[in-house]
């Protein structure tokens, strides 16, 4: 979990505050498994994981509300708008247009152009 707050601070615990009851093993499971079976993982730095998983969740498609997540924790850990842009940009050829569009939405919603 310690991992999980470092990407995106409170919003984790607003996350297991805001859970029904009947629902919180699925936070209590995001936590044990992404964060700390596969992020704490070596081999890869923290910028370089966040931009990987937004890579996926962008290729998936469907999943805007996690992309914007992440759009958020590549920013807190160090990935600025333009360094995502260029992983959108580079993904055009791989997922298409509609699932890189979408992902610009989630980007200037998340991170506004200045």
């Amino acid at each position: 979990m310690a991992k999980q707050k470092e990407i995106f601070g409170d919003l984790i615990d607003d996350m297991y505050r805001n859970s029904p009851e009947d629902l919180l093993h699925i936070q209590q499971y995001l936590s044990a498994n992404c964060f700390g079976d596969f992020i704490t993982r070596d081999g890869l730095d923290i910028q370089m994981r966040e931009m990987v998983t937004l890579s996926f969740l962008i290729a998936m498609g469907g999943t805007e509300s996690q992309i914007k997540g992440h759009i958020a924790g590549n920013v807190k850990v160090g990935n600025d708008r333009q360094k995502i842009i260029n992983l959108i940009t580079h993904l055009i050829p791989y997922v298409g247009y509609p699932r890189t569009l979408n992902a610009i939405n989630c980007l200037n919603e998340t991170v506004p152009a200045k």
